[in-house]
């Protein structure tokens, strides 16, 4: 096993070295070689020396290069240093992180950790907490907590009773709510169609004053952070209003709730606090590995109650059982990498973060707008939106940028307009790499009619996706 450990090591060491200088997308070349991976099922064992090495053979050239500086297609934070160590020692580790009993130490490490998030994102401290997968369990988790307390409110027990008869709830969207709450909502049987929208105005922020009547029996979905512009709902007019109908409020946060935690752009989620849940991401801004959401309750109570299970041979101690609290029960320990990240950052190193990033989203804006191309949106955050002219020349160009592999940008339509949608949230990006990224952009949007026509080197197609939740 040491020298297997240190076979990887070396692999893996070779492989963040070199994404810092490779092209971001993996080349034709690369995708070809995956191709080696279809085979029969063997009949007979591989030693585990080989097996890492056909995967890293194989299988590296045909990454994204997410832990590289120049992933700016989505809201994707590469690994910090000591999140990424953590991770390697968790898997070590091999725990279980359902109950104190059988994982003490991935217990305990969630207790500090879910304290340490409260107070960097200013949220209430006696918040109920759940590690979940990503942004859509966490958004799941939350409405499940709100569904709960909005029927207990007429008298309805929807853990006992399901949904079968059960009093209406009536549910309030902005128009430009992200796709992972219409799929939470679904799960939850409270219905992707049934939703109420309400108008939003040219940044994508709700308008308050167009919301419907509210009253106890509603759940209102509101943004910290709008995908394509990172724009935030007048948290304190919908929460106000929504306050005095006896509503309930729901904030998708899952990458701009981290502006709470930087001085010079807390004041974007000034009201939030308010709030009833919250969902978020900790490997979007807070760069801890993939699969880590984070779903946050004021009343403990309607998320225990929403996600505990008995079983006789489960036993239950005195300390936080993080089984009682998320969808699953077996599930990896996510708060040791959680722990790893805030440990390493403190709290001027999570600031610093994100206001780098911030000011690398500005120069990415200022940069192209210098140029000649037209920034679509007020950049407020990490995000940046860019024409470069018409529908078919914004798709060339961000076809252009993936083959060319010096960064890796989206697209995106935003209010009918085609866009090259831009993201900054890594903590390894500089401004180097803006200006690098930034030459190539403006090179290949400038590109003679001859040189945009000449054979390419093969690369994801602009308009394919990769799931950002």
């Amino acid at each position: 096993m040491k020298e297997l450990l240190e076979f990887v090591t070396s692999r893996a060491t070779s492989y963040l070295k070199e994404i810092q200088h490779r092209r971001v997308s993996p080349s034709a070349e690369g995708l070809r070689g995956l191709d080696g991976f279809s085979e029969p099922l063997p009949e007979h064992s591989t030693p585990a020396r080989e097996v890492v090495e056909i995967l890293d053979r194989l299988g590296s050239p045909g990454t994204m290069g997410f832990a590289g500086p120049r992933f700016f297609g989505f809201v994707m934070g590469g690994a910090l240093p000591a999140a990424l160590g953590a991770n390697w020692l968790a898997s070590a580790w091999h725990q279980n992180a359902g109950l104190f009993i059988s994982t003490p130490v991935s217990t305990v490490l969630e207790e500090v950790s879910l304290k340490w998030l409260c107070e960097a994102l200013a949220l209430p401290r006696e918040c109920g907490v759940a590690f979940v997968t990503g942004a859509t369990v966490a958004n799941f988790t939350a409405l499940a907590a709100a569904r709960r307390a909005v029927l207990a409110r007429q008298g309805w027990d929807v853990e006992a009773q399901g949904l079968f008869g059960a009093p209406e709830i009536q549910v309030v969207v902005g128009d430009e709510v992200h796709p992972s709450v219409i799929k939470s909502l679904g799960m939850l049987g409270l219905g992707r169609d049934r939703v109420v929208r309400v108008p939003v105005d040219d940044q994508g922020r709700m308008r308050a004053a167009r919301l419907p009547r509210l009253d106890h029996r509603s759940i209102v979905c509101i943004q910290a952070g709008n995908v394509n512009t990172g724009s935030f709902d007048p948290a304190e007019a919908v929460i106000g209003a929504a306050r005095d109908a006896g509503a309930w409020v729901h904030v998708d946060g899952a990458f701009g709730l981290w502006a709470a935690a930087s001085p010079h752009y807390r004041h974007l989620a000034e009201g939030f606090q308010d709030a009833d849940s919250w969902a978020t991401d900790a490997h979007k801004w807070l760069n801890v590995p993939c699969d880590s959401g984070l779903a946050f309750v004021r009343d403990a109570t309607q998320l225990h109650g929403a996600m505990s299970l008995t079983a006789a041979y489960l036993p239950q101690g005195t300390h936080r059982e993080p089984s009682q609290w998320v969808p699953e029960l077996s599930r990896r320990a996510r708060g040791v990498e959680i722990w790893a990240a805030l440990k390493s950052l403190g709290r001027a190193g999570l600031a610093d973060l994100i206001e780098r990033n911030c000011r690398c989203a500005r120069r990415f804006a200022a940069g192209l707008s210098q140029a000649g191309f037209e920034i679509l949106n007020d950049v407020v955050l990490n995000q940046v939106l860019v024409s470069f002219g018409d529908a078919e020349e914004t798709r060339r160009v961000i076809a252009a940028v993936q083959q060319d592999g010096t960064c890796w940008v989206g697209p995106t339509v935003w209010h009918g307009r085609t866009a090259m949608r831009i993201s900054v949230s890594s903590w390894a990006t500089t401004e180097e790499d803006i200006d690098k990224s930034l030459a190539a952009m403006i090179r290949l949007a400038r590109a003679p009619l001859l040189e945009r026509h000449s054979p390419g080197k093969g690369d994801v197609p602009a308009g394919d996706s990769i799931v950002e939740r």
